[in-house]
Order: C-alpha cells, then sequence, then structure tokens
C-alpha cells in the first residue's frame, strides 16, 4: 500500500517542479540602487540659497510672535496688578482683550507656519523646482542604466540595509552639474 502511494506522489512532484520551473524562467531579477537626497540637495548651491533664505523668513515672523506673546504677557500682568481695582465690567473686559490677542496670535501663527501657511507656499515656491530637476535627473539614469527601485537613502522610510555598491549619489550629483 504505501509503494502505491509513493508511485502516485512521484509523478504529482514531477508536475509541480516542472510547474515551478516554467513560471521561474520569465522572472528577472530587479535592479534596486540608493541614492543620497541630502547629500544631492545639499550640494546644489541654489538649493542652499532657498533654504537660507526660508530660515530667515521663519526667523522673523518668528521674532514677531515671540514679540506679540511679551505683549499678552504684560497685559496680562498689568491686568493682574490693576484686578483689585477694577469693577467685574472692567475684568471682563481686560479679560476679553487677553484672549483675543492671544487668539489673533494664533491665527497669525497658522497663517505663517501652519500647514498650508505663508512658510509651506514660500518652500513650494523655493524648493520645489530644485526637487523637480533632481527627481528627473534620477529618473532619466534609472531608465538609462535600467533600474527597477531607486530608494533615498537618508530617508528612513523602510530601507534597512544598503551596500554601497549600490549607491549613485555621485552619479546624479555629476549628472547635475555638481
Amino acid at each position: 500500500m504505501t509503494y502505491s502511494i509513493l508511485k502516485a506522489i512521484k509523478p504529482l512532484s514531477l508536475a509541480l517542479v516542472f510547474f515551478a520551473m516554467a513560471f521561474a524562467a520569465p522572472v528577472q531579477a530587479q535592479r534596486i540602487a540608493t541614492v543620497d537626497m541630502n547629500t544631492i540637495l545639499e550640494s546644489i548651491q541654489e538649493y542652499q540659497d532657498a533654504q537660507k533664505e526660508l530660515d530667515r523668513i521663519a526667523a522673523t515672523w518668528q521674532q514677531e510672535v515671540a514679540k506679540m506673546y511679551d505683549e499678552i504677557k504684560s497685559m496680562y500682568n498689568r491686568y493682574q496688578a490693576e484686578q483689585v481695582l477694577l469693577s467685574d465690567e472692567e475684568r471682563k473686559q481686560r479679560e476679553d482683550e487677553i484672549m483675543e490677542k492671544e487668539r489673533q496670535v494664533r491665527e497669525y501663527q497658522k497663517a505663517k507656519f501652519g500647514p498650508e501657511g505663508e512658510l509651506f507656499q514660500r518652500r513650494k515656491e523655493l524648493v520645489q523646482p530644485i526637487q523637480d530637476r533632481v527627481y528627473a535627473a534620477i529618473e532619466e539614469y534609472a531608465n538609462e542604466r535600467g533600474y527597477d527601485f531607486i530608494f533615498d537613502k537618508s530617508s528612513t522610510a523602510g530601507l534597512i540595509f544598503n551596500n554601497a555598491e549600490y549607491d549613485i549619489t555621485d552619479e546624479i550629483l555629476k549628472r547635475l552639474g555638481q
């Protein structure tokens, strides 16, 4: 009885092996490379200038916010000192003024630093064209060399191991004239 089971299993095993070989043959190895986007962007003077401009703008706005908060603190300190001398109506008015000023500062911060704020818009204006140029150079390189995937090794999103042999950062820099 065991002999008949083995006899039946042999053709099935052979069929599975041939089936696996038939589908494995067309599968080709994928070409993968890595690039360090931080190194590339930091080597482009236009990008460095854009970053300096964005930092300058952000620092200016941050100083304005700090000045506004100092003004609120001063209003609050004055209110605390004069509170015992104020009528209920005057106290309520001062409290409302302080709360309104805080609301205005939060709105200002959101308008300048929020996800759709002015700093974000300036970043898009100044940095996006540079990034687009770099991505175009990488895509052109990948198409010419037959790469299937190119990962950014400066980002921690999903890249666990990097063999330096596949790093094309220097070649992309050359292509960009850096």
